[in-house]
């Protein structure tokens, strides 16, 4: 029987322009496995230990890692290299306790930020990018990492939740409105954090957008691209 599906390879020099890796070092690279987040927007486990926070001198001493169940994400063990990372994912390496935020930073879509408090590690910024009704009339939200809530809080996409890792339990609604304070996920100003200004309605051409102000200077950008960390200030680690 011929074999379904796409391929599992992925050519270095076709990899997502932000992964830190060497493109002339081999032919191919790990390619992320559909899940939580997209490929473009995502490490492979294996990579974010090898080539990332330097866990690993090979892909072999990255899969042994694995195997062995020594490495969380969101508190969860995961055995496979090929699991996706993305934006505010929580790595922990199970013997030492040492945790990593994934977050954008200086234009650069992921970058590992260490978690120097304890409680921190249990704690995760998801943005609601859904909203339906389940069955019985509950509402039901979906967030930017994949997971899924049923909840009573009437919350709008765009919104920000704090959730408790790893049984994904609301802590905290944080709403995407003036004065809030974001995150850039994407663009040349990833990473920056900022105050909305404005909220604009998106129209047939353009999208809905938000008016930041990094200082003195303020940027229309998609609402897509941000996320709300806090209303006054973000209340995790984020930089």
């Amino acid at each position: 029987m011929a074999k379904m599906g796409g391929s599992t390879k992925l050519k270095r020099q076709m990899a997502p322009t932000f992964w830190n890796i060497k493109r002339k070092q081999g032919r191919f690279a790990l390619k992320a496995k559909p899940g939580p987040h997209s490929r473009n927007k995502s490490y492979p486990l294996g990579i974010a230990l090898r080539d990332v926070l330097k866990l690993a001198h090979t892909m072999s001493e990255a899969a042994k890692i694995t195997n062995t169940g020594k490495v969380k994400v969101d508190g969860v063990t995961r055995r496979h290299i090929n699991f996706a990372i993305g934006v505010m994912d929580v790595v922990e390496l199970a013997p030492t306790g040492q945790a990593y935020r994934f977050v954008p930073r200086e234009s650069r879509l992921l970058v590992p930020v260490s978690i120097t408090d304890e409680n921190d590690k249990h704690v995760k910024l998801v943005k609601v990018t859904s909203k339906g009704m389940s069955k019985g009339g509950r509402l039901q939200y979906g967030f930017h990492d994949g997971k899924t809530l049923i909840s009573d809080q009437n919350m709008d996409v765009g919104d920000t939740c704090v959730i408790q890792l790893p049984d994904v339990k609301i802590t905290q609604h944080i709403k995407f409105e003036k004065g809030c304070t974001v995150l850039v996920m994407s663009g040349e100003n990833a990473g920056n954090l900022g105050k909305i200004e404005d909220i604009r309605d998106g129209v047939f051409s353009l999208p809905k957008r938000a008016l930041v102000s990094f200082g003195e200077r303020s940027v229309e950008l998609p609402v897509k691209a941000v996320i709300v960390v806090g209303s006054e200030s973000p209340v995790v680690k984020v930089s």
